[in-house]
């Protein structure tokens, strides 16, 4: 499976999605504030379900170190807002339904599953600077122990 190809450093990209009541969420909006931008394939599956029961847990946490935390999927604004109310999510989750900002963060690639091929996201996730550049990236990520990892090397960068 590809791995993006935005690096560190870079400016990342700019976005203006819908969260679940029709807001549009742009990250030019947010210079001045940390973002923990991640990217995950659907609504209420299990991997995903468990990376952001996570990321919730730990909102007040972000929050306390000037960063937001913002979930990205191709799912739809309803999806979503089921998604948060079915597993009391406190975070931001974004609309990207035709991949577009997929796209320009590369995260969407061609993904094969039981010998079928198909396009999909890859579970990716980006820590944007307050000056809207790409602080860290992780690549394939493995939901489990993700929003622990995110929040300890933001506050490993601060401290820099």
């Amino acid at each position: 499976m590809a791995k993006t190809s935005l690096s560190v450093g870079e400016k990342a990209p700019n976005l203006c999605l819908p969260d679940p009541e029709g807001n549009e969420v742009s990250l030019e909006n947010l210079k001045g504030k940390w973002v923990a931008l991640y990217f995950y394939p659907r609504d209420n599956t299990s991997g995903c379900s468990i990376e952001a029961m996570e990321f919730t847990k730990l909102k007040d946490d972000f929050e306390k170190e000037n960063a937001l935390v913002i979930g990205v999927s191709k799912d739809s604004q309803a999806s979503h807002k089921k998604f948060i109310d079915k597993k009391e999510l406190g975070i931001t989750l974004l609309s990207d339904e035709d991949t577009e900002v997929q796209q320009s963060y590369d995260v969407w690639h061609l993904k094969k599953m039981a010998g079928r091929e198909y396009m999909g996201t890859v579970r990716t996730t980006f820590l944007i600077d307050p000056e809207g550049n790409i602080a860290k990236v992780w690549d394939k990520v493995k939901a489990k122990g993700h929003a622990m990892e995110v929040f300890d090397e933001l506050k490993m960068i601060k401290a820099e």
